[in-house]
C-alpha cells in the first residue's frame, strides 16, 4: 500500500455576496401565503420584518394625527406615515420609518424611481416594538443622524414615554405627565398621555 500523501483538495471558489438594491426591494411581494411582510435593506442585505402589531399601529396613528394637525395643516411641512427612506446608496440602505416630518424648506420632496423617499426628513418617529433591542434602536438612530435627520422620537408603548434624540445632545424623556414639544415645528405641543389613549 502506498504511503504517498494525497494532494490537498482544491479550495472551493468563494461566491461574492449578492447585494440587493432599492429596485429589488420594490419588486418584492408584500404578501406571502403565511401573511403580510415588510422589508428593509441594510447596505444591500435584506431584512424581513413582521407587520406592526395593533398597539404599535395605534401609537403610530396618534403621532401622525398630531403631526398633521399641528405641523402640516399649519404650513410647517408635510407628514408621512410608514414610509421607506433611502438613507444611502451603493450599497443601498432603505429603512421603514413609522412616521416622518419634512419641513417646508425641504419641499418639494425627492423620490427614488421606486417611490421611496430620498429627501431626508428633519424628524423621524420610531414606535418601539417588543422585539427592538436597545442596541438596535441606538444604531438606527445614529444612522438617521448620519443621513441628516435632526430629531428622532422613540415612542415606547411599554414605558409610555417619548424620548427625543438630537445629535450631540443628551436625550430628553417625556413621560405621560409631560407635554411633548418639537423645536422644529413652532407651537407643537401634545400631552404625552394623548399618544397613549386607548388600547
Amino acid at each position: 500500500m502506498s504511503t504517498a500523501t494525497l494532494p490537498p483538495p482544491a479550495p472551493k471558489p468563494v461566491r461574492a455576496e449578492r447585494l440587493l438594491t432599492a429596485a429589488d426591494l420594490a419588486a418584492l411581494p408584500t404578501s406571502l401565503p403565511s401573511g403580510d411582510v415588510r422589508y428593509e435593506l441594510d447596505d444591500g442585505r435584506l431584512i424581513v420584518m413582521p407587520p406592526p402589531g395593533d398597539i404599535h399601529g395605534r401609537r403610530q396613528a396618534k403621532v401622525i394625527t398630531h403631526l398633521d394637525t399641528q405641523g402640516e395643516e399649519k404650513g410647517h411641512g408635510e407628514v408621512r406615515g410608514e414610509v421607506g427612506i433611502v438613507l444611502r446608496r451603493n450599497p443601498d440602505r432603505v429603512v421603514g420609518a413609522d412616521a416622518a416630518f419634512i419641513l417646508t424648506a425641504s419641499l418639494p420632496v425627492r423620490r427614488s424611481k421606486e417611490g421611496y423617499l430620498e429627501t431626508i426628513p428633519e424628524l423621524v418617529v420610531e414606535v418601539r416594538s417588543k422585539n427592538d433591542t436597545s442596541n438596535e434602536v441606538r444604531a438606527k438612530k445614529e444612522e438617521y443622524f448620519d443621513a441628516g435627520v435632526r430629531l428622532v422620537w422613540v415612542i415606547d408603548p411599554d414605558d409610555r414615554t417619548v424620548t427625543a434624540h438630537q445629535p450631540g445632545q443628551p436625550p430628553l424623556v417625556f413621560a405621560e405627565a409631560d407635554t411633548l414639544t418639537c423645536p422644529l415645528i413652532p407651537g407643537f405641543a401634545v400631552p404625552v398621555a394623548r399618544l397613549f389613549v386607548g388600547s
